[in-house]
């Protein structure tokens, strides 16, 4: 019975690890083309940044881009190095 109890939680252990890099990837795809100035929904140059926000010098910075096109909205969190001074 143990066994099985194991065997159960490894699986589900290693299939929540795969969806989290899937994901991951798919983000970093995501804002690879959104620094290029396109749209990772429909590919193409009408991505504009409509929100950024900051915690200060320390911790990551927030930006929220969207498309007026396809209406894609999505949000990344981008680490800072120190305030620049």
């Amino acid at each position: 019975m143990n066994f099985y109890l194991l065997f159960f939680l490894l699986l589900l252990g290693s299939g929540l690890i795969l969806s989290y890099l899937y994901f991951m990837r798919e983000k970093k795809e995501n804002l690879k083309a959104i620094q290029d100035g396109i749209c990772p929904k429909c590919h193409k140059e009408s991505i504009e940044l409509i929100d950024q926000r900051s915690n200060g010098c320390s911790g990551p910075k927030m930006l929220t881009f969207e498309c007026k096109d396809c209406e894609y909205i999505g949000t990344f969190h981008i680490n800072k190095n120190g305030c620049g001074i």
